[in-house]
């Protein structure tokens, strides 16, 4: 089903009608020969003729029988038949399927007679039929794009079958490596989303024009802002580029619509076209207009769907079946109190600030789950942006794996008709990323499919005699976070539930998953991969639990030697091809990281030199969370740095590029024994301000500011910036921003952050 046939989208049916009393088993094969031919329309479309010989070539997978594929023309009427796609012999033995309700991908599977038939609605439901029936009825498991399970069956035995289906969800995208990579095998789970580049012999995918945040894209301000700044935000009085644009602009809105019109005539076929807000890029346009309308509205929200509406009322003259999508993402998440998206209009909602330990309708989610009903009941279609893995660091655990189907069904009950599940699709090693991406597929395509049952599936067909142990290492995980009552973000996660008893038992599950397929050296691998974030998280933690063990005169399960564990982490991650380790940065990046673990502390500033090292606190520069996109921020070798290395800020953005999230080890200090400083140098002018710099608290969305002076230091060295004497909480993170003048501040080099008792 297309994004323009959404208004007749079905659900699950499992059909009783006339026709079931004609259905009966059927023996496709015996002794490996079969009477059976594959049939299709004379007319069939290119998914539908693809799908036919994917069936042909499986099928003969596992029987050995050769079926061979004809047009109708060529098969007479009273033959044994599979018939594939919607041929007329086909219809004629389904006559009560609503083929128009099947929309573009849902399925038809049924035996009449002797005969089997396999269709689907246009372009992509025939191949999902073929490859559900494949799956579901003959036994294939394609767990990942080059690993899969083909049953034996010399004779082959179907039982009576009568299914019609049609996903509530229309655009289904599980952002995972091995899914995004290999189309064929997006189409084998049935997803179908905008990153998925399937060849239209597959049935194609469901484009968005533009993917997300396109406002920059439309308009970038190197072209538009020198004789028309008054398109752009006004921030603190100022007309800026660094942020939104000035949605109450009737010029900018005629501009953006002609460009828009344009890059639709270029892939009229999209259905669906971004006209949404930039990522990270400062609040709401805050000119008289725009400012009267966020209050009017109660929600900046308002004031982009007065927007996008009448964008999409424009695009709807020349494309009536076009549809416009925007974000209600960070500063737009709250719906507005009076103004409805159009018909034509699609929010995506965005789960970015959520507690991912938690279901998201859970009191622990209390603000999304209340905008996702408000939003459901003025937007008759939404698309929800889900985030299911960690930004920050995609290998480290990420226990919330119980919450994903609960969660699909949630949205699938509040108008949802897209889905797309962002994970870490830029890593080979991340947390169960295979199980995840393929637990994740099945449920999108079905949410009322059992979590807990496909988890068991994939464990026992892809992990063999080890499954038991990983699925009680997953539970281990999950009830570690659960106990702990720590807040598991989609950034900077606290690891401190990763206990000592908790990484013991962790190990030793691991230890018995070993053992139990070491006569099997392919599982084996698989295992041991497996196990790379429980590593990680030893390397990470190492300090904290070796001296967690001393004082409680327990046992160490950790490495016995940091430095070498750290080196060989570091050549199984190269070998495993991890690529990255965060969102926007490559694992070559991280190693830095990982071989400052293990050495001597770096000296401290002139200022501090006299501080005993128990009082200081050290965290440099390989441990902040640096924010790649567009040139925010990046790690440069800086020789004048404590360690040689440095994270470098052009001045020319007003981005949080540099964060540190607060480890639940240093929460809680004595505000009146601590303090917290910032290490940095400044390039520019001798006078103005410099940065800015501060703490977010997550939990109760509080910003704490202080801007740092030109004045302070003006000889390109570093110096310590005093960032106070804070309450620390969980869930908060200090956070270092430029200001915006790039013509003032040329660059700002962070060494590091500190934390001092006070003598």
């Amino acid at each position: 089903m297309s994004f323009k046939s959404i208004a007749i989208l079905a659900t699950v049916t499992a059909i009783v009608s006339s026709t079931a009393a004609a259905t009966q088993a059927a023996t496709l094969a015996k002794d490996s020969k079969t009477t059976y031919t594959i049939v299709i329309a004379k007319d069939a479309i290119s998914p539908e003729k693809q799908a036919a010989l994917e069936l042909s070539s499986f099928l003969e997978q596992v029987t050995g029988a050769k079926f061979p594929v004809r047009s109708e023309s060529e098969v007479k009427q009273n033959a044994p038949q599979i018939l594939v796609g919607q041929s007329n012999p086909l219809k004629k033995l389904a006559p009560d399927v609503n083929w128009a309700a099947l929309g573009s991908d849902g399925i038809v599977i049924r035996t009449v007679g002797n005969n089997l038939l396999i269709a689907g609605g246009r372009p992509r439901g025939t191949i999902y039929a073929v490859y559900s029936f494949l799956e579901d009825t003959v036994g294939f498991r394609w767990w990942t794009s080059t690993e899969s399970y083909t049953p034996s069956k010399r004779t082959l035995i179907i039982p009576e079958l009568n299914i019609i289906y049609s996903p509530k969800l229309i655009s289904r995208e599980v952002f995972y490596r091995d899914v995004i990579e290999n189309p064929q095998f997006a189409v084998k789970l049935k997803i179908n989303g905008n990153w998925e580049n399937i060849p239209e012999a597959y049935g194609g995918h469901q484009a968005i024009i533009g993917w997300c945040h396109t406002f920059n894209q439309l308009l970038p301000p190197d072209k538009y802002f020198a004789a028309h700044p008054d398109w752009y935000s006004e921030i603190d009085g100022k007309r800026v580029t660094n942020a939104q644009l000035c949605l109450t602009s009737d010029k900018m809105r005629k501009e953006l619509t002609r460009v828009a019109l344009e890059r639709i005539r270029e892939n009229p076929n999209a259905g669906l076209i971004s006209i949404s807000q930039n990522d990270l890029g400062g609040g709401a346009c805050q000119c008289p207009k725009c400012k009267a309308i966020d209050e009017e509205e109660g929600s900046s929200s308002g004031t982009l769907i007065r927007f996008v509406n009448k964008v999409a009322e424009d695009i709807e003259k020349d494309y009536p079946n076009m549809l416009v999508e925007t974000l209600a993402y960070q500063y737009t998440l709250k719906p507005p109190l009076h103004e409805k998206p159009r018909h034509n209009v699609i929010i995506r909602l965005c789960s970015i600030n959520c507690d991912f330990a938690q279901p998201l309708d859970s009191n622990a989610n209390s603000d999304f789950r209340d905008d996702i009903n408000k939003w459901s009941k003025i937007a008759p279609k939404l698309y929800v942006w889900d985030y299911v893995t960690d930004f920050s660091n995609y290998i480290q655990p990420q226990p919330n794996m119980q919450v994903l189907g609960p969660n699909i069904r949630f949205f699938t009950k509040h108008n949802t008709i897209g889905l797309f599940e962002q994970g870490d699709t830029g890593c080979t090693i991340g947390d169960f990323v295979r199980l995840r991406a393929w637990v994740l597929s099945h449920l999108v395509w079905n949410p009322a499919l059992d979590q807990k049952q496909l988890t068991s599936e994939f464990l026992k067909g892809y992990y063999g005699n080890a499954a038991p142990y990983l699925q009680s290492y997953l539970d281990l995980m999950q009830n570690a976070i659960k106990d702990s009552r720590l807040r598991l973000s989609c950034y900077n996660k606290d690891l401190s539930f990763l206990t000592l008893p908790v990484m013991t038992e962790a190990t030793g599950l691991f230890d018995q998953a070993a053992k139990a397929v070491a006569d099997d050296p392919v599982v084996a691998k698989r295992v041991q991969r497996e196990q790379m974030p429980l590593d990680l998280a030893w390397l990470l933690r190492y300090d904290a639990l070796k001296k967690q063990a001393a004082s409680e005169n327990a046992a160490f399960a950790g490495p016995s030697d940091l430095k070498t564990a750290c080196q060989d982490f570091i050549k199984r991650a190269q070998d495993l091809q991890a690529t990255n380790y965060s969102e926007s940065s490559s694992f070559d990046s991280y190693i830095p990281l990982l071989t400052s673990l293990y050495q001597p502390p770096a000296p401290s500033p002139k200022e501090f030199s006299n501080v005993p090292l128990e009082n200081i606190v050290d965290v440099q520069d390989c441990r902040f969370t640096v924010y790649e996109q567009s040139n925010w921020a990046k790690h440069v070798d800086d020789p004048k740095a404590s360690d040689g290395k440095a994270v470098f800020m052009p001045g020319s953005h007003v981005n949080w590029a540099i964060r540190y999230t607060i480890p639940s080890e240093l929460t809680g200090k004595d505000p009146n024994e601590w303090q917290w400083y910032v290490v940095a140098r400044t390039e520019g002018a001798q006078s103005g301000d410099a940065f800015t710099y501060g703490v977010y608290d997550e939990a109760t969305k509080k910003t704490t500011s202080l801007t740092a002076k030109l004045e302070q230091g003006t000889d390109g060295e570093y110096h310590t910036y005093c960032l106070g004497s804070l309450q620390t909480n969980p869930n908060m993170y200090i956070w270092i921003s430029p200001t915006g003048d790039g013509n003032t501040v040329k660059g700002i080099y962070v060494d590091r952050i500190m934390l001092v008792r006070k003598p």
